[in-house]
């Protein structure tokens, strides 16, 4: 995009300068709503300002009603340039995009001072006719989308979303959400870069490490506590880990250095966790990692089996579900008073005999 030279001084003189056009109360209302010369003030402080006092409401069309004015104004000067990228990268995210990563783009885009103030390029933006502005709405964030997206699809994306997550009640990785979304709403055609950009605008879905995501209320991407960092690893990592290899990865990846002892203490007196192996843990909604000694876990794999089994497919079997040495399970074998051993490398529960 061929660009004159913009920066903060030449996009605030512009802006003033079209600001004269407006009635007295109206400069008043917008420079007041935007902080051009000081802090940003509310719909209420402003409204209770005036004399006689006017509502909430009627500020807000006061805004409105200006910034809809300016509209071909801006297209006469520099700040058109403003207009067209921020339409550009809307495109480039399938047509939406929360306020504050628009805004910032643009800022990114012009190379403009990290001083200046987001509410006047806000401004520019909503003016234009061919950027909708998003309504205010409890849970969700101000968002700008051109106007071929529909608030149907956007609803859609969401409800279907949040349906899929307290089904699995479970941190998913985007990818693979995003596909179910895509199957369940039997829209194949819709981007990936679509669906990110509209569950960015609803604050009870939270986004981490860049590929997973999570519902906010859950809090486990935004972990608290020693024990939701150390589920977090695990989910993150997805493999039974040794508790020293935990600690290591919340110092890592959380830049908090915690004591190993402390971390290995969570990991034995909350039952979220199960002692897979020499210092191994696992989580135990991981259906297959259950409590016991392995002792315990052959008598259940033996119980299930209901007869004599070979000492490969004890051991084959239990190092699904335990991450010990073959001969750990060789030993638990040898236990006379649970187990007899009923041919050539075949054994049995004595129970059963």
């Amino acid at each position: 995009m061929q660009t004159k030279e913009i920066n903060n001084i030449s996009i605030v003189s512009t802006f003033q300068e079209i600001l004269k056009a407006l009635s007295t109360k109206e400069k008043n209302v917008i420079e007041r709503r935007i902080g051009l010369h000081g802090e940003k003030e509310t719909l209420q402080n402003i409204g209770d300002s005036f004399s006689p006092n006017i509502t909430r409401e009627r500020v807000r069309q006061i805004e409105d009603s200006w910034i809809k004015k300016i509209g071909r104004v801006v297209k006469a000067t520099t700040l058109v340039q403003i207009q067209e990228y921020a339409k550009q990268i809307l495109e480039e995210h399938a047509g939406l995009l929360t306020k504050d990563k628009l805004i910032n783009a643009i800022i990114k885009w012009f190379e403009l001072e990290k001083n200046m103030n987001a509410s006047i390029l806000e401004t520019i933006v909503q003016s234009d006719y061919d950027i909708v502005k998003s309504k205010p709405k409890l849970g969700t964030r101000t968002y700008f989308y051109l106007p071929k997206i529909s608030k149907k699809s956007i609803d859609a994306i969401y409800k279907e979303a949040t349906a899929i997550l307290k089904k699995r009640k479970d941190v998913m990785e985007k990818a693979s959400l995003y596909e179910m979304i895509k199957i369940n709403l039997k829209n194949s055609a819709l981007k990936n870069t679509f669906i990110d950009a509209v569950l960015d605008v609803y604050e009870d879905i939270v986004s981490g490490e860049e590929t997973l995501i999570w519902l906010e209320k859950w809090k486990i991407l935004n972990p608290k506590t020693l024990k939701d960092k150390a589920v977090y690893i695990l989910r993150k990592e997805k493999i039974p880990m040794h508790f020293i290899s935990i600690a290591n990865k919340i110092t890592e990846s959380m830049g908090e250095t915690v004591k190993v002892n402390t971390v290995h203490n969570e990991l034995i007196r909350n039952n979220e966790f199960v002692l897979v192996g020499r210092w191994i843990y696992a989580l135990k909604d991981w259906w297959i990692y259950k409590p016991g000694t392995v002792l315990d876990v052959i008598v259940d794999i033996m119980k299930k089996h209901g007869e004599p089994m070979s000492t490969e497919e004890i051991i084959a079997k239990v190092l699904k579900v335990r991450k010990v040495k073959n001969t750990t399970i060789y030993m638990n074998l040898q236990n006379k008073k649970v187990i007899a051993r009923v041919g050539r490398n075949y054994y049995q529960l004595k129970e059963s005999m």
